[in-house]
């Protein structure tokens, strides 16, 4: 005669309470994550993805904020590829980005490797680093829009005393955008030296003393361990900075207004031209949202490379 096992019943009644309390747990959990993160979920809505839908809208709009929006369809893309002032501003802001941020990350990352080194008083030199990037952007053209006066200012006053001829810098069109490149690296002592900082204190020491022991000089050490392992933080302030400097407009609103002759007018000026000064505020976000699909394609590139070079140590 077939025997046929069966389960208790009491088994099968404790698991499936068990099931349920766990349930009801993961539940309740969830529900008290969304109560916590409800503030930052309904600023998040009202004030950053409320405002993107509506430009979104907007830039199939003609609007000058007096009168009804009034629906274009694609007149306003069609327009970005027929003004020449669009062209100028990416070339402008494309020019500020490829040179602006190589060098500012070489900057902040020869300034880590200083302050990370052993030496007396290294925290007052982590500090005197870090300060100019505290200082307000109104505040450092103030000082800058002095040190580059072509007549009176310290630049040309050190170009003298050295040999050298005097430049017009942001009063020439052949200097100007490289002049900005030069003021980026104000703030290399900032945020970013502090990341890259931080990067370099996590570096095993012991990868070091392997490398010694295999007869690797400094230099070596430098490119085979520091490098690979400080890839990630690399990658996060390339990705960072390619963001911020397509979004330069304080020191060139304040100093030059975009001049002279356009050799300055970066895509966020031009863009707060069109929206506050002409008030053409649907062409202003075709233009707002052209230059967030261009900062978005680098993002996607970088994240794409990243996968060639960029070290995870869990990997």
């Amino acid at each position: 005669m077939a025997t046929v096992t069966r389960v208790p019943q009491a088994g099968m009644l404790a698991k499936a309470a068990g099931k349920r309390r766990r349930s009801k747990l993961a539940i309740r959990e969830a529900i008290d994550g969304y109560i916590f993160i409800f503030p930052w979920l309904l600023g998040f809505i009202l004030w950053t993805a409320g405002p993107m839908l509506a430009s979104l809208w907007l830039a199939f709009t003609r609007w000058n904020l007096f009168m009804p929006p009034e629906w274009v369809g694609l007149e306003n893309i069609r327009q970005l590829f027929a003004d020449r002032f669009v062209g100028i501003s990416l070339w402008n802001t494309a020019y500020y980005t490829f040179l602006s941020v190589p060098l500012g990350i070489i900057a902040s990352l020869i300034l880590a490797l200083l302050c990370v080194q052993e030496m007396y008083g290294r925290a007052w030199f982590r500090t005197f680093f870090y300060m100019p990037s505290l200082t307000p952007a109104v505040a450092s053209a103030i000082v800058w829009f002095w040190i580059l006066n072509p007549e009176v200012g310290l630049a040309n006053m050190v170009l003298k005393a050295i040999g050298l001829p005097p430049s017009q810098w942001i009063w020439s069109a052949k200097t100007s955008k490289a002049t900005f490149v030069l003021m980026s690296l104000w703030g290399a002592g900032g945020n970013r030296m502090i990341i890259f900082l931080a990067g370099l204190q996590n570096i095993p020491q012991s990868l070091y003393e392997a490398a010694q022991i295999d007869g690797a000089n400094a230099w070596a050490q430098f490119w085979h361990v520091t490098m690979p392992m400080l890839s990630p933080v690399m990658l996060f302030n390339v990705v960072m900075g390619i963001i911020g400097s397509f979004q330069v407009f304080t020191g060139a609103f304040l100093m030059t207004a975009g001049g002279p002759a356009n050799s300055t007018l970066f895509t966020v000026l031009y863009l707060y031209r069109l929206a506050f000064e002409q008030f053409n505020m649907g062409y202003a976000s075709s233009l707002a949202w052209l230059l967030f699909f261009i900062i978005l394609g680098f993002t996607i590139i970088q994240l794409r490379l990243a996968e060639t070079w960029v070290y995870y140590e869990g990997g």
